[in-house]
């Protein structure tokens, strides 16, 4: 049987190009996050290699004009003031598309910084390419990674915790409970839960 070596290679051309073509795939449990660059309200360039003295580190995808958001900003503060100076602080991630709400501009998200005194940084994902990574779908929503011979691997993703609405209402802090677990070595007894929040504007 004769073989027509050229329809194969183009057929091999098309196939190889198809595969090449697929999004890669969000992060799952227990794998190594690469490095992102992000632009920080106070100008600066800020990167994940810049946490690598960290035991590791609490991302929350957050959002100016989402009401949820500002519900746990509070929260959020609480848990860096908790877990930063033991080698978890928070870094927080703006994802939206800027152009989908106002509240979101860059020059907003500094305002509010100064506003709420956060005392983590507050970047923006400028081109989306860290959120589509971490397969963010919600504001607020947190991952925690725990660095291990110098790679930061996942190790929960969620919810805050199980009350958005009504903090005096929480029974689970599922991101206190994940950091409060690595610390003693331990694994993290629910490592996935169900943000709730507002969907992410992605852009066109």
């Amino acid at each position: 049987m004769s073989v027509n070596w050229s329809v194969l290679l183009v057929w091999l051309g098309l196939a190889i190009g198809s595969v090449q073509a697929q999004p890669n795939r969000a992060y799952a449990l227990g794998d190594m996050v690469a490095d992102f660059t992000l632009k920080n309200v106070d100008g600066r360039t800020i990167t994940l290699a810049d946490y690598k003295a960290q035991k590791g580190l609490i991302i929350i995808f957050s959002s100016n004009h989402c009401p949820f958001s500002r519900i746990y900003e509070e929260r959020v503060q609480s848990l860096n003031a908790r877990f930063g100076p033991l080698g978890y602080p928070v870094l927080a991630i703006m994802p939206n598309d800027p152009t989908a709400y106002e509240d979101d501009s860059y020059e907003n998200m500094q305002r509010r910084a100064r506003e709420q005194n956060f005392g983590y940084a507050y970047g923006l994902d400028e081109h989306q390419l860290t959120a589509r990574r971490f397969g963010v779908i919600r504001t607020p929503q947190a991952f925690v990674l725990k660095q291990t011979g110098g790679q930061f691997v996942l190790e929960y993703t969620g919810a805050i915790d199980d009350s958005p609405q009504d903090r005096a209402g929480v029974q689970r802090r599922y991101v206190d409970e994940a950091v409060t677990s690595l610390l003693a070595g331990r694994p993290v007894a629910s490592p996935i839960t169900k943000p709730i929040g507002c969907a992410v504007m992605w852009k066109p």
